[in-house]
């Protein structure tokens, strides 16, 4: 195809690989992300596979909008149904299509670290724990470290024996509450809940499972 002339041989070979899982390793202005780019507009331009079976996720909404732009103009066209996203965004998409079985609903809104942080505060203030014996920038590390672990507010608590890590359980409990009566997640929680989804409801997972033939993702090192 016209579209893969400008790659080199072994750009070409990533390109238009389909035996597989594919791992590209190179170095840095190697042409990685130019090669995925490639695969995405080949997958898609030679008919392997349709736009809404290929999933592309990058690490910044810059790049993400840059990939969408050289697919089109590779392809000579926009491309309709594409997921091309970060890691949050598309999981943000994902929430507010099968959210609501976790009780949010399509409009949630996603708190900035303000907002995030004026709960935390407001938690801590109504189970009357003092910041001086329990920071509450500490706290609030502390959720958003269990958050990127994995960790609910039940299982938190359940490993808390010491006085800070029982308070922190405290909040995180109260903050989960909150989030979800406000009909809102913070950052952590856009993949957090998601993986909680497909945990909970695996239904969901096999439904994007059977969508998604073809995942690509940049920068996976990072």
């Amino acid at each position: 195809m016209d579209l893969l002339k400008s790659l080199n041989p072994p750009q070409r070979e990533a390109a238009t690989y389909l035996g597989g899982p594919l791992l590209i390793l190179a170095g840095a202005g190697s042409g990685k992300t130019r090669a995925l780019t490639h695969r995405l507009a080949y997958l898609v331009g030679s008919g392997v596979c349709d736009p809404w079976q290929v999933l592309a996720v990058t690490f910044t909404n810059k790049a993400a909008n840059e990939m969408k732009t050289r697919v089109a103009k590779l392809l000579g066209r926009k491309v309709d149904g594409l997921w091309i996203g970060t890691f949050h965004s598309t999981c943000a998409r994902i929430l507010r299509k099968d959210g609501h079985r976790l009780g949010y609903g399509r409009d949630f809104t996603i708190y900035d670290e303000d907002d995030r942080m004026s709960l935390i505060r407001r938690c801590m203030n109504e189970l009357a724990i003092p910041d001086r014996k329990v920071p509450f920038s500490a706290v609030a590390s502390r959720i958003s470290g269990a958050k990127d672990q994995l960790v609910g507010p039940q299982e938190y608590q359940s490993k808390s024996y010491d006085f800070f890590e029982k308070n922190v359980a405290r909040v995180y409990t109260l903050y989960q509450e909150k989030l979800l009566d406000c009909q809102a997640c913070d950052f952590d929680d856009l993949i957090f809940q998601t993986v909680r989804l497909f945990q909970e409801h695996p239904e969901v997972m096999d439904e994007y499972s059977k969508r998604f033939q073809h995942i690509l993702v940049d920068e996976y090192q990072d």
